[in-house]
C-alpha cells in the first residue's frame, strides 16, 4: 500500500509517497498545506496518509535541508523504481550523481549513456520523473547555457528557484526570486 506525509519546508509543503521498497514519488513545495494535499492525492488517489518510516522522515527532513541551501547529498534516499522503465531509471540515477550547485545539460547525460543523440530522450524520462529533488532533474539544462524545461509545477521558474536556492551557476541567468 503507498502511503503519504506531507511536510513542511521554507518554500511551502512537500510530499512524499513511500511503499516497501522506497519512495514512490515525491511532491514539490505548495504554498498551502490542503493545495499540497489535493494535488498529492489527484497523482496518487489510493494513497492513505501515514506514520513515515525512519528512512523517510530522513528523506524528509534531508529535503527540506536541501531546500535551506544546505548542500545535502539525497543519494541514500531509496527509491522504489519497481514501475520504471530501464532507460529512465539510467537517466535518473546520473542525474543523482549531479552535486547540489551543479549542473548537466541533456547532451552530457546522453553521453554518459553512450549517445549524445539520445539528448532529447533524456529530457523525456527527467519530464516524467516522479522524485523531483530526490532525483534533481532541475540541475539538467539544455545546451548553451539555457534552462530547458521543467514539466513541475511553476515549469522553468521553479526550476530556477531550485537552482538559485542551491547557488548553482544557472541560476545566474535571472533574478527572478531576489
Amino acid at each position: 500500500m503507498t502511503q503519504y506525509a506531507l511536510f513542511e519546508t521554507i518554500i511551502g509543503w512537500a510530499g512524499v509517497a513511500w511503499g516497501d521498497q522506497g519512495l514512490v514519488a515525491v511532491h514539490l513545495p505548495e504554498a498551502d498545506r490542503e493545495v499540497a494535499r489535493r494535488s498529492f492525492l489527484r497523482r496518487f488517489p489510493e494513497a492513505a496518509e501515514g506514520e513515515p518510516t525512519p528512512a523517510v522522515r530522513q528523506a524528509m527532513v534531508s529535503i527540506a535541508n536541501l531546500l535551506t541551501g544546505e548542500a545535502v547529498d539525497l543519494g541514500h534516499v531509496a527509491l522504489d523504481l519497481s514501475q520504471t522503465p530501464e532507460f529512465h531509471a539510467r537517466v535518473y540515477e546520473i542525474a543523482r550523481a549531479i552535486p547540489p550547485g551543479e549542473t548537466l545539460t541533456y547532451g552530457q547525460i546522453a553521453e554518459q549513456l553512450g549517445d549524445k543523440l539520445l539528448a532529447r530522450d533524456v529530457g523525456q524520462a527527467l519530464g516524467k520523473n516522479p522524485w523531483p529533488i530526490v532525483v534533481p532533474c532541475h540541475r539538467v539544462v539544455a545546451a548553451g547555457g539555457k534552462l530547458g524545461g521543467f514539466s513541475a509545477r511553476g515549469g522553468v521558474n521553479t526550476k530556477l528557484k531550485l537552482l538559485a536556492i542551491e547557488g548553482a551557476q544557472a541560476a545566474a541567468q535571472a533574478d527572478l526570486f531576489a
